[in-house]
């Protein structure tokens, strides 16, 4: 299809490999510009769920009949990672249409699934390319695979492997061992979800300060300067509660001593919120209680956006959470409301 007039090579393919089926696309193991490019913008969360590559079924390095088959998602940071951790390896990459989703949650959501995969398998003629019927998993998709469907829908063995995909050259080598298999949440790893958090709650974070702008606004009389320290001290209090929620609350989330993300985000945002009648000491304790509520209750909110993000948490236990919460923040939100107007007129 290369031959033909318009169509254009992906950027991360690199040649054809022929086959006794088809040509299959040889992927690049080297990151280009473009390739960083794209991931700033995905650890930032811009046009993330746009990022994704085509299904189907490519070549790294030379692979031959033998080769192992290694399964992934097809969204492009996924992606990218397992390639690059295979530079100089043969063998087949299976990806498979996750409509643009990591591993983790394609697996939550059922994108990642073993009709997924039969269906790529069927669509790319793998059995007449390998001689074997074994395919490498990625340990995180386990939870959307039963092996058992896999086998059945298209005669694959499912094999699950390590849970990081730069372990996979020592898997190949040497097998599965035990902290491959270990799920981390570093320091490192959860400080990379802070820009994505910030960027995506970009709406949030306006439109509370618009509406805390409007709020600012009601009061006995109209003074400027009067509305301008109104709107300081809401926007104080919602950067406090950024910070709290959004920063603080990852990098510290092993020395919490609560699974309770809501709670920990309030605790955070409560230590925060108590340097309010310091930054505006001259403002009344109702305004700052407002304030500081309202701190609090943003703090939870981001930090609950959090419970999809670690392995700390299971699918359960996130809804039984998010049910009990979310009431309890949208009360403390009208509450802060409440008290901000009110002190507009005392």
């Amino acid at each position: 299809m290369d031959d033909l007039a318009g169509y254009r090579i992906e950027s991360y393919v690199d040649g054809f490999l022929p086959t006794a089926h088809a040509r299959v696309p040889r992927v690049r193991t080297r990151p280009t510009r473009l390739d960083r490019l794209g991931t700033c913008r995905a650890r930032l969360g811009l046009d993330r769920n746009n990022y994704t590559v085509n299904p189907g079924l490519y070549a790294i390095g030379s692979p031959g009949p033998e080769a192992p088959v290694i399964v992934t998602a097809n969204y492009k940071l996924t992606f990218d990672t397992v390639r690059f951790a295979l530079a100089g390896r043969n063998l087949w990459l299976l990806v498979t249409d996750t409509r643009g989703i990591n591993i983790w949650c394609a697996g939550g959501k059922g994108t990642f699934s073993a009709g997924g995969i039969a269906e790529q398998v069927r669509k790319t003629g793998l059995e007449r390319i390998v001689s074997h019927r074994r395919l490498i998993l990625p340990q995180l998709g386990a939870n959307g695979v039963r092996a058992r469907d896999l086998r059945k829908a298209c005669g694959f063995e499912a094999v699950f492997g390590p849970v990081r995909a730069g372990d996979l050259p020592r898997y190949l080598d040497n097998g599965i061992d035990e902290a491959m298999r270990a799920v981390t949440f570093s320091l490192r790893e959860r400080a990379e979800v802070i820009p994505v958090e910030l960027v995506l709650g970009w709406k949030l974070i306006l439109t509370a300060i618009l509406v805390t702008a409007v709020l600012s606004l009601i009061g006995p009389e109209f003074s400027l300067n009067a509305i301008l320290q109104r709107w300081a001290l809401a926007s104080t209090a919602t950067g406090l509660g950024l910070t709290a929620g959004a920063i603080l609350f990852p990098l510290l989330l092993p020395a919490l001593r609560t699974r309770l993300f809501s709670l920990g985000g309030a605790g955070l945002g409560l230590a925060l919120a108590v340097l309010t009648p310091a930054i505006f000491p001259q403002l009344s304790w109702v305004a700052t209680a407002g304030a500081g509520l309202w701190t609090v209750s943003l703090a939870s909110w981001l930090a609950l956006n959090f419970t999809g993000s670690t392995p700390y948490a299971s699918p359960s236990g996130v809804e039984k959470e998010m049910r009990k919460a979310i009431p309890i923040l949208a009360v403390g939100t009208l509450l802060a409301a409440i008290l901000f107007v009110t002190a507009n007129f005392l």
